[in-house]
Order: structure tokens, then sequence, then C-alpha cells
């Protein structure tokens, strides 16, 4: 019997190995992706339920309506920079437990929105912006485009919009309240797609690593953000007031 390897089944067994290792690949990616939505849905889904039921409560009419306002206002900026500065020096379980933290905070903020906009309208507003973060978010995974270049360009534009927004707060302008609005959407409409192809190009570099846990929180956190600025900013533009 010759004493041989047959190059047919050597070719063969390395493109069984390559497949199966790009398909173990591939599952991992899809659960990576898939921890990552469950969070930030999750953590909108939470944020929404602390919002009405503060609304309710009548507890954030007597809250926004004092200097504690700007503690609240602030508070989750504080979280969000604790986990970006911080997330190196951090356990899983912190990293998690301070998302939620913040996911309730914002709530306690976004609970004005109840104050000022019908309900109809909010409903109606946050299926619409569900919907096109979706298609955003769909596109950002799956196109063969690179979006990197469209980065800075973006996180220019919200740099631009917090100027023009901490400016409008002492002209009181309705039309530069407008174009903000209008501006706040299309940039977090792109920052979605955006930060959906660097979250999904992220895992190339944590696969493997104990930072798979901390960087599905970041990367829910970034999405969250992206969602929630982007429905508010919708909301302004389209709401119905009470």
């Amino acid at each position: 019997m010759a004493n041989w390897s047959d190059p047919r089944t050597t070719a063969a067994t390395g493109r069984t190995v390559g497949v199966g290792r790009e398909a173990a690949f591939d599952a991992g990616l899809r659960s990576y992706m898939l921890s990552i939505y469950n969070y930030m849905a999750s953590g909108v889904l939470l944020t929404g339920i602390v919002a009405l039921l503060f609304a309710q409560s009548g507890l954030a009419v007597q809250v926004l309506t004092t200097p504690l306002k700007w503690v609240v206002m602030l508070a989750p900026l504080g979280f969000v920079m604790a986990l970006s500065f911080g997330i190196n020096r951090m356990k899983t379980s912190t990293a998690q437990a301070l998302f939620w933290a913040f996911a309730v905070v914002m709530g306690l903020s976004l609970s004005s929105i109840f104050l000022v906009f019908t309900g109809q309208s909010i409903a109606t507003t946050f299926f619409a912006t569900a919907a096109a973060f979706a298609g955003l978010s769909l596109y950002g995974y799956t196109t063969k485009r690179d979006l990197s270049a469209f980065g800075t360009f973006l996180i220019m534009g919200v740099v631009g919009i917090l100027v023009a927004m901490i400016a409008n707060i002492f002209i009181q302008s309705t039309m530069l309240q407008l174009a903000i609005s209008v501006l706040g959407v299309l940039l977090f409409a792109g920052l979605t797609a955006y930060d959906t192809q660097k979250i999904k190009s992220m895992y190339f570099q944590v696969s493997g690593t104990d930072f798979v846990g901390k960087s599905v929180v970041m990367g829910a956190l970034t999405l969250y953000l992206d969602f929630v600025n982007m429905f508010t900013f919708l909301l302004q533009l389209v709401g119905d007031r009470r």
C-alpha cells in the first residue's frame, strides 16, 4: 500500500476545515450582534417604562420644575463617560450594571416628553424610528461599502448640533430649532448605519478574547444612543404637543 497522501483528499480536507472555521466565525458574529441588539432593545424598553411611570406618578413635574432637573438631565452623560473611559478597567458584570443604571436614569431624563407631547404622537414616532433604525442598521450590517469615511463628518455634525442647541437656549429661535431637529434626524440615521458596521468590524478584534462581553455592552450603548437621539429629534420635528 502506498505511503503517501492523495493531494485531492488533502485539498478537500483543507477546504472542509476552512469552511468549518468560517461557519463557526459567522455563527459567533451572529450571536455577538444578536446579544448587542437584545441589550440595546431591552435598554430602550426599560427607559420607556421608567419614563412613563415617572411622568404618570407626578414626580416628573415636581422634579423637572426645580434645579434638580439639571442633575436628572446631566446624569446620563456621567454614565456614558464612565463606561467610555473606564470600560477597560471594569469587569463585564460592572459594565452591564452601569448600562442598566444608565437606561433607568435616561428614563427619568426623558420623562419630560410625556409632559410635552401627546401619547399618540410619541407612540407613532417611536414605531417610525424603530422601523427606520432596523432598516439603517441592516444596511450597515450587510453593505460591502466602507462607511468609515463618513464617520468624521457625522461626528463633527453631532458636535455642531450640540453647539447649536446650547446657543439656542439663549437665542430661542424656532427656525434654528427646526434646523437642529432635521439635521439631528439625518445625522443619527447615518450614525446608525456607520456604528453598526463599526461594531460588526469590532468582532474581528475581540473574538475569542475576554473583552467580548464588554464589547457587547459598548455596542449596545452606542446603538441605544443612536436610536434615542434619532427618536427625540424626530419627535421634536413631527410630534403633536399638548
